[in-house]
């Protein structure tokens, strides 16, 4: 595992020139509905309000639940065998907007959904109480092959640049194997298909952040948690984009 903190000058000027082009790429108009915007945030007041923000979660894996739910309560699943990770932050619902740009940037390499996925993370990061006292993001990665087949390794690509905004050191775990994709399966399948998949190989800092686009079962971000615990990690959040909606699998 290494510190992924610059790249080469060339390909790092020119990530950041992309960067700027597609954030500015349609200024002044709300990514989502069109209308005009205030500042240099590429939405409206209006559609991000309605975005699904995953409001009511279990506390321990962000499994969606009712809002009468107290707050502190774990769900069932983590009652019966409480996950590896000490807690969960997962600001959206894969749902409406959110599920559509990260279909867009996950499956078609859409950089413009990308960018607006990194600005919504750091905003819900600043604004929406982003879990305290991080040191470090470590990425959930593609296995290599998997990577070359899509293009482009999604999940770094986010990590990176939110490590950049938050000033955060960012590390990138490697896997041990190619695992078969993790849509459709049940849970215990996803644990069993994940099971000491990721390798750690460098100390880590106390707390850190895991990262990966989609929270379903958790099974990852805990596979990726008891690789960090090895390593020095004490206290594991687990984070993504969105959590599907419980009792749905992706």
């Amino acid at each position: 595992m290494r510190a992924v903190n610059s790249l080469p000058v060339k390909g790092r000027r020119l990530i950041e020139w992309l960067d700027r082009t597609l954030a500015w790429a349609m200024p002044g108009y709300c990514c989502f509905c069109l209308a005009g915007t205030l500042g240099d945030q590429p939405w409206c007041e209006r559609c991000f309000t309605e975005l699904p923000w995953h409001t009511s979660a279990c506390p321990l894996c962000s499994e969606p639940r009712p809002s009468s739910v107290p707050a502190d309560m774990p769900c069932g699943h983590c009652l019966k065998q409480r996950p590896d990770f000490d807690q969960s932050w997962v600001p959206f619902l894969y749902e409406d907007d959110i599920a559509g740009l990260i279909q867009r940037f996950k499956f078609n390499a859409d950089r413009r959904a990308g960018q607006i996925l990194l600005q919504l993370m750091v905003q819900a990061f600043r604004a929406r109480h982003g879990p305290g006292h991080v040191q470090a993001i470590v990425t959930a990665d593609l296995h290599p092959g998997r990577a070359r087949e899509r293009g482009f390794d999604q999940t770094l690509w986010l990590g990176r640049r939110m490590a950049r905004e938050l000033d955060l050191s960012l590390y990138q775990a490697t896997r041990r194997r190619l695992t078969p994709t993790q849509r459709g399966l049940s849970r215990p399948a996803r644990k069993r298909n994940v099971h000491h998949v990721y390798q750690v190989t460098s100390p880590l800092p106390a707390h850190v952040l895991l990262l990966d686009d989609v929270m379903t079962t958790g099974a990852t971000l805990e596979a990726l948690s008891s690789a960090c615990r090895k390593q020095g990690a004490a206290h594991v959040t687990a984070g993504a984009v969105a959590r599907t909606p419980a009792g749905r699998a992706i």
